[in-house]
């Protein structure tokens, strides 16, 4: 009678699952290998702030690694085309995925050679739909991406974390940032009344970067800034606050 049972089973079971029933078990196992639940190599705040005909964002160059300073030359900026700028906090491997897909998307639009490029709110909306797919999956990508650009003669800047809430603003921070630095941010554009240049642009960021790197013990005193205006886009080379140390004489009752 096991013997009768067995084989009906058997011949009862669809062919598909004789091929794939000794892979499956394993296949599931490397499924969830794959999901970046606890990423390895991370970045830490993007910050981005739209000024009077473009926008700025900068990251600093850490790859943490857990809680060490590992890699300090990690560059997180990208520039994607002629009009929009890339950046992501988050885990550093999925961030380099996300990276390619775009790249691999400029060069198919490229290939058409119809004269026409992709604005930066066409990559945001892009960016919404993969993140919010893979979280639907159980499978997200473990950044909070920042798209800056300025297309149109309009300044453009959105950020979507990695379960796809997203949203456009006139300043944005991922990490600690958004505790830490877009308070200082907005209130920048507040007291600037209308007007807000370049040069307050990079003052407000210059400040933020020192307060994540004194207050965000994942932060480093390197970054990258990428500017975005009507001329394109400049990605300058990684350069360093002056920091002052002296203020940590006021933290007391710690000891």
């Amino acid at each position: 009678m096991d013997y009768f049972h067995t084989m009906s089973a058997f011949l009862n079971k669809p062919m598909e699952d004789h091929i794939t029933g000794s892979c499956r078990s394993q296949s599931s196992q490397n499924d969830e290998r794959k999901r970046t639940m606890q990423p390895t190599v991370t970045g830490t705040s993007v910050l981005g702030i739209k000024f009077d005909g473009g926008v700025i964002i900068a990251a600093d160059t850490l790859g943490s690694y857990g809680s060490m300073a590992r890699f300090r030359e990690v560059s997180r900026i990208t520039k994607v085309n002629d009009t929009t700028v890339f950046s992501a906090a988050g885990d550093y491997a999925d961030y380099q995925y996300l990276k390619s897909e775009l790249e691999q998307m400029v060069i198919d639009e490229e290939i058409l050679n119809d004269g026409f490029s992709l604005p930066p709110k066409a990559f945001h909306s892009w960016m919404t739909r993969v993140l919010y797919n893979r979280r639907s999956k159980f499978n997200p990508l473990w950044n909070t991406v920042t798209i800056a650009g300025f297309h149109n003669n309009e300044s453009y800047l959105g950020t979507v974390d990695k379960i796809g809430i997203a949203f456009e603003a006139d300043s944005v921070a991922s990490g600690f940032g958004a505790y830490l630095a877009q308070p200082l941010m907005r209130k920048a554009l507040e007291d600037c009344k209308g007007q807000f240049s370049l040069s307050d642009a990079r003052q407000t960021i210059d400040n933020c970067l020192k307060v994540l790197y004194y207050r965000d013990a994942r932060s480093y005193n390197r970054y990258e800034i990428a500017i975005i205006t009507e001329n394109g886009v400049v990605i300058e080379k990684p350069q360093s606050s002056n920091a002052n140390w002296d203020i940590a004489r006021l933290v007391k009752g710690f000891e």
